[in-house]
């Protein structure tokens, strides 16, 4: 059976080895051939990142605008060349892929599961931009779900926040994301701990980081790195100088791969996930995996999975909260390695194998 990804994921043709890369590894086994269509890219990386034989990338040649037409015109290219069953479509403001989603299925008459993994700005605001697409979700999300067949959601709190605005229950499902590998459990045992406080995640406003980097201003001596860029890092690294932190701070920017990413997270004491809104994080839950303490805001799939006091410990996300935890946790070892310890329990939940071949059977079920 042939797929078709309409993904806004253009990460492994600017050659990072991240999250789509490693699940394309296993879900690619479950498939004849999976077609990608994505938006261009804003640079192609000079040494081509290694895929499944099976697996092939379609980027648009034209702006973000044209992505709808892109979609519909290459979806039919392929469609004549080599049909495919089914396709899945991962949704978010603007838009896009749902409305070229939608186009293409009507001509070529294949199905669709349309993915909304989290909603923007919810369940709070971190910006303007959020805000409004928060308020175009509300609008446009349950017009875009008619034409889709089924609704993959990848927690809870979605797919009831989903449900509360009128889209049909039948249509929704469940389908977790978060794959995570088995052998994580001990790959970084006895790490050397070069900083206190890791934070993962791209450099948006939505990611908390700026309330991150005031709270470490109060926490004399602590270290901190933040693993990955964005738009967002001038404005942090002036905000560091400002707090007068600036050398406690390493911005590590993007890591080649997966492992390089559990490495640095692993050589600091404690990991904070303290974002405003997520569908996930993955990078939370992997965090978890290699036994690492959290601290989480409470939004995405954090109250599927963390306890408060028993495998992590929640925030409010505010400074002065942050600046209470923190000091909680990195002065008591004892209480460090024991939400550790408790926190490896999610690699039974989420075992990378079984979920997505449950992810693949899910699509194969609609063709």
């Amino acid at each position: 059976m042939n797929l078709l990804m309409i993904s806004g994921d253009r990460s492994i043709l600017e050659g990072r080895q991240g999250a789509f890369h490693s699940m394309l590894q296993e879900f690619a086994l479950h498939w004849e051939r999976i077609d990608i269509i994505c938006p261009r890219p804003a640079f192609l990386a000079a040494q081509r990142v290694s895929l499944p034989q099976n697996v092939f990338f379609h980027p648009s040649p034209h702006g973000l605008w044209f992505q709808p037409f892109w979609i519909m015109k290459e979806g039919k290219r392929l469609f004549r060349s080599l049909p495919f069953h089914v396709m899945a479509v991962h949704e978010y403001p603007p838009f896009y892929n749902g409305v070229g989603a939608w186009l293409l299925s009507r001509a070529v008459h294949v199905p669709y599961a349309l993915e909304i993994h989290h909603i923007v700005g919810y369940p709070f605001v971190a910006s303007f931009t959020e805000l409004l697409g928060r308020v175009l979700s509300r609008l446009f999300l349950p017009i875009d779900a008619i034409g889709a067949r089924t609704i993959r959601t990848v927690n809870g709190i979605v797919r009831d926040q989903l449900a509360s605005w009128r889209i049909p229950a039948a249509k929704l499902s469940v389908v977790s994301s978060f794959y995570l590998d088995s052998s994580l459990a001990a790959l970084f045992d006895g790490q050397t701990k070069q900083y206190d406080i890791a934070c993962c995640g791209r450099l948006v406003p939505n990611k908390g980081f700026s309330a991150v980097i005031d709270a470490l201003g109060q926490l004399p001596n602590a270290t901190l790195v933040f693993i990955g860029d964005g738009p967002d890092r001038n404005r942090l690294e002036r905000r560091a100088r400002a707090r007068g932190v600036q050398d406690r701070i390493t911005f590590a920017g993007w890591l080649p791969d997966q492992q390089s990413v559990l490495r640095t997270m692993s050589s600091a004491r404690v990991f904070l996930m303290n974002s405003r809104s997520e569908g996930g994080p993955r990078v939370l839950l992997e965090a978890m995996a290699i036994g690492m303490p959290v601290l989480t805001t409470q939004v995405g799939i954090v109250s599927d999975v963390v306890q408060d006091g028993v495998n992590g410990l929640l925030t409010t996300g505010q400074p002065h909260d942050l600046v209470q935890q923190l000091s909680h946790l990195l002065s008591d070892a004892d209480l460090r390695a024991r939400l550790g310890k408790a926190a490896r329990d999610v690699l039974g939940r989420f075992e990378k194998k079984h979920l997505i071949k449950a992810y693949a059977d899910f699509l194969q079920r609609i063709a």
